[in-house]
């Protein structure tokens, strides 16, 4: 197990490496980007030095003539650079990085990333790792709650839906599945805030944050319910979407169990019901469901997040994650994507080894990778 272990982590190495490249080279063919993005906020203001709009601090360009003329930088690779002094181009390209070749730039972003030295963001002007320290919070209390809400409803679920196959709880409950899962989250999170949350009929629940902005003056107790009030309406959004797929998917993975030839022998050998489901069939019909479950949680940590942290107000990583898109700024989306793949990665290694924990007849020291 320890030479499986260590095998898997040396390929999160190649993996990473292989995904930045991709991403890197993407972002040099697409287009807009910081200097760009730049260029287009000096051109839609006056560009008027006095008033400190060109540069992160205010007046970094102050006291010099921005435009010269409207015939310098025709050849410029940049959209809206024409009239920009060159030497001002310059000083933007070097304040973003930019005055590297790609691949310095490329090696150099490795070897940062490796330190998890993620730079300034170019937008905000603030250290990478202190928005995500910043952000983390809201996207870990959005995906754990998820998770567990959504498996912990699923899971017993799933499994009575097997037992009860075409029964009338099986075809009623399927109904309520159908109609969660047919349903988009912010479909959902907007019914809840309309029925909820001062719509048109009640008003229970807050609209925006994790606590209240006197949260840290409450009693713990206070702080608990005040959470956990917050937090009710965006999680329940979220996992009635997840719940309904892991139910369908256990109850699945159930039945097709149920039906093998293993659980006939264990009945015909005087094994009770629930000794054969929850001895017998539950640890070789989870596997399946512990399979997707890093991915389940990857995709609840970023995806299944932005929409509701934007319609609920909440500011995590995921609404960071796009804004960043949206502004082309490289060093926060690279980031994100780091730290999604390598949590995506090392869930992945955890699974393998949740396979072995639930049935110890699986031995990954036989597997070659």
């Amino acid at each position: 197990m320890g030479a499986y272990i260590l095998r898997r982590l040396l390929l999160i190495i190649p993996t990473m490496f292989g995904m930045l490249v991709v991403s890197f080279v993407i972002t040099q063919f697409a287009p807009g980007g910081p200097v760009e993005n730049y260029i287009a906020q000096m051109s839609g203001q006056s560009v008027s030095v006095s008033e400190g709009v060109i540069g992160n601090a205010e007046g970094d360009f102050a006291g010099q003539n921005v435009v010269k003329s409207t015939d310098q930088n025709e050849n410029s690779t940049y959209r809206g650079a024409k009239g920009i002094r060159p030497e001002i181009l310059a000083r933007i390209e070097k304040q973003f990085g930019f005055d590297k070749p790609p691949l310095e730039r490329f090696f150099t972003m490795v070897w940062n990333y490796v330190r998890f030295d993620f730079g300034d963001s170019y937008s905000r002007g603030v250290p990478v790792i202190d928005l995500i320290i910043q952000k983390l919070p809201v996207s870990i209390t959005l995906g754990l709650w998820m998770t567990l809400l959504s498996y912990g409803i699923s899971i017993p679920l799933g499994i009575a839906k097997a037992v009860r196959d075409g029964s009338r709880f099986d075809v009623s409950t399927s109904t309520i599945v159908i109609v969660g899962y047919s349903l988009p989250d912010f479909v959902v999170a907007v019914l809840l805030i309309v029925l909820f949350a001062g719509g048109n009929f009640l008003d229970i629940f807050p609209l925006r944050g994790l606590v209240s902005e006197n949260w840290s003056s409450l009693p713990w107790y206070s702080q608990i319910l005040d959470y956990l009030w917050h937090i009710t309406l965006p999680i329940t959004a979220m996992a009635l979407g997840a719940f309904a797929t892991a139910t369908m998917l256990i109850k699945n993975s159930f039945i097709d169990e149920i039906s093998k030839q293993y659980v006939t022998v264990a009945r015909a050998k005087g094994l009770t019901e629930k000794r054969v489901l929850y001895g017998h069939v539950f640890r070789n019909a989870m596997l399946l469901v512990i399979a997707g479950f890093p991915a389940a949680f990857v995709g609840a940590f970023f995806g299944g997040s932005l929409l509701i942290e934007t319609v609920f107000s909440l500011d995590g990583l995921g609404y960071l994650g796009y804004q960043s898109v949206i502004n082309r700024d490289y060093s926060v989306v690279f980031a994100t994507f780091y730290i999604f793949s390598l949590v995506g990665l090392i869930l992945g290694l955890i699974s393998d080894l949740m396979y072995m924990w639930i049935d110890p007849r699986i031995d990954f020291e036989s597997r070659k990778v």
